[in-house]
């Protein structure tokens, strides 16, 4: 799904967060016959660079930093939903993005972080199984 729009960089392949979450949009738009329930799979468009003008008027509107990429309004297995930070490999959270997860895990939500949109199919597939 992704060979074909990777980055070359010391001469290996690395896929950029982007293509990374478009991949796991694709997969979950087919896994939706098994489990419906990734129909309600949403991305936070929280981050990438936008022109100065565009980003104080987001912030006016509520846009927070560290907020985490993906969210499936579900409950199950005790949480009221999942949440999750999409990275690349070798990347890590933020502060603020730590910040949030401590902070969803509190309030009762699944709150985690995937390397790699095949990692962020398996904590929803293993999120969604029955218990």
């Amino acid at each position: 799904m992704l060979d074909n729009r990777r980055k070359r960089r010391n001469n290996k392949y690395v896929s950029r967060e982007f293509e990374e979450q478009e991949a796991l949009f694709q997969w979950a738009a087919i896994q939706s016959g098994n489990h419906p329930e990734l129909e309600w799979l949403f991305h936070i468009p929280n981050g990438g660079f936008r022109h100065k003008a565009t980003a104080a008027a987001l912030k006016r509107q509520g846009v927070k930093p560290g907020v985490l990429d993906l969210c499936l309004p579900v409950p199950r297995k005790g949480f009221h939903g999942l949440y999750i930070e999409l990275k690349r490999l070798g990347e890590k959270p933020s502060p603020r993005q730590n910040r949030w997860l401590l902070f969803l895990c509190e309030q009762g939500y699944k709150a985690v972080v995937a390397v790699g949109w095949v990692e962020a199919a398996e904590i929803l597939l293993e999120y969604l199984k029955n218990d």
